[in-house]
């Protein structure tokens, strides 16, 4: 002990020394950092202090464990948000809520919120953070809903479900946050039927990529806590993605299989209710360029219905007509492949087998069903690709999965000898 004592009082001699006659506070810093040495780190702080760097000063005090003087000192001088840093979550209940009392004087009931939820004073928390102004909304909901789940009171459940449902402040907020606020309870029954709601209405809206875009993400959330898919999730996000994958082959100049998406997208017109007459207009088009000439008269018979007659536009209209008019309904047979599961051969793009009845993974770059010894995975979402057909897009420039939007090297690319053939579809995992 005499021993630790003596080297603590030298190492704090020879710090003073490069402060005090060397003027080396590099040196004394260095030192400190080194040793981690408590009354060094005092020494350095008053010299911080004298020298009125307060945010340095607060550092080397809160290292010397004087956190109630860098807490005064941060208060003196506007450095809370740098005390609040270098505290950060090693602190105690008793320093976070010091640091939450002093936004509440400020009267920023953000700041007041998240440092009553790191105390654990979640009643506080979320008394503050339904209470921020519209700017910090997000920020405060993503902390609200964490409080929540960790306070497992359902006065707190209820109290923020009236906030998002706009009953506190008149402004109802985004409905994503009522899937996460169900997520964070495990309430995972109505989080999954939350998302088929927010889905459904960006979809009715024609917002079909952010409809697109937040069923992928809550898709992914269940998986990843292993919820059972619904299936009308499982086929929303399906015929939206396919939606999605037309632009993708009418850019590559592959018109058949935009033409097969878009029949697979006009089977369902209704799930696209503001761009009906678009949707079935392109329809007929591709499939005309594509040779698939009954499914062209079929979908241009369908438009030219009183309905939508009039919303055709101009550029084909006589088109249109002319196809109904004069009708060809020659078209070849759909290419088959194996079913994956029983290997019974359907049209490439059937993703369900009449054979073993079970719905098929997709390819999500093409939409046709995909191959057992043809299989890959995207090395960030996981999502199924065929293997071929993944490194042809990649090698042609396309950069991001089509899915989930995130940029894919080749070298990530390789065969799964042995896929989970319904992991993406929510089969294996467990009911929540």
């Amino acid at each position: 002990k005499q021993w630790y004592q003596r080297r603590v009082v030298i190492t704090a001699g020879v710090i003073r020394i490069n402060l005090d006659h060397l003027k080396n506070p590099k040196e004394a810093v260095r030192i400190v950092q080194e040793t981690q040495s408590v009354e060094g780190a005092r020494v350095v702080a008053k010299f911080f202090q004298n020298l009125g760097d307060y945010a340095s000063a607060i550092q080397f005090l809160v290292v010397s464990k004087c956190n109630a003087e860098a807490f005064t000192l941060a208060e003196e001088h506007n450095q809370m948000a740098q005390y609040a840093d270098i505290i950060g979550d090693d602190a105690t209940p008793e320093d976070y809520t010091a640091i939450a009392k002093h936004y509440e004087s400020q009267g920023k009931p953000l700041q007041c919120g998240n440092f009553f939820f790191k105390a654990g004073d979640y009643a506080k928390a979320l008394h503050y953070l339904i209470r921020v102004p519209p700017n910090d909304v997000d920020a405060a909901l993503d902390i609200a809903i964490e409080a929540v789940g960790k306070a497992h009171k359902d006065s707190l459940t209820h109290q923020l479900i009236d906030y998002l449902m706009g009953e506190i402040d008149g402004v109802p907020k985004a409905a994503r946050y009522l899937f996460n606020l169900y997520m964070s309870l495990k309430q995972y029954r109505e989080a999954a039927r939350t998302a088929i709601i927010i889905a459904k209405e960006d979809q009715a809206s024609g917002s079909y990529r952010t409809a697109h875009d937040v069923l992928f993400e809550m898709y992914q959330n269940l998986l990843k806590h292993k919820i059972k898919i619904p299936n009308e999730m499982v086929h929303n996000l399906m015929l939206l993605h396919s939606y999605i994958l037309v632009k993708l082959h009418v850019k590559k100049g592959d018109h058949m299989k935009a033409a097969r998406m878009l029949i697979r997208v006009a089977s369902n017109i209704s799930k696209f209710p503001s761009h009906i007459a678009q949707i079935l207009t392109s329809t007929v088009v591709e499939c005309y360029r594509s040779g698939l000439r009954a499914s062209a008269f079929s979908y241009a018979a369908m438009l030219l219905r009183p309905e939508y007659r009039s919303q055709i536009d101009p550029k084909w209209k006589k088109k249109i007509e002319q196809i109904v008019r004069k009708p060809d309904k020659t078209e070849e047979e759909e290419p088959t492949d194996p079913c994956p599961q029983c290997g019974t051969l359907l049209p490439q793009t059937t993703l369900e087998c009449g054979e073993c009845k079970n719905t098929l993974p997709y390819c999500i770059i093409t939409g046709r069903h995909m191959l057992k010894e043809d299989w890959c995975e995207c090395p960030h979402c996981s999502w199924p690709a065929l293997y071929s057909v993944f490194v042809e897009y990649v090698a042609d420039g396309g950069t991001a999965c089509p899915i989930c939007s995130v940029v894919v090297n080749p070298q990530e690319l390789s065969l799964v000898a042995e896929p989970n053939l319904y992991s993406k579809l929510g089969e294996a995992a467990a009911e929540g």
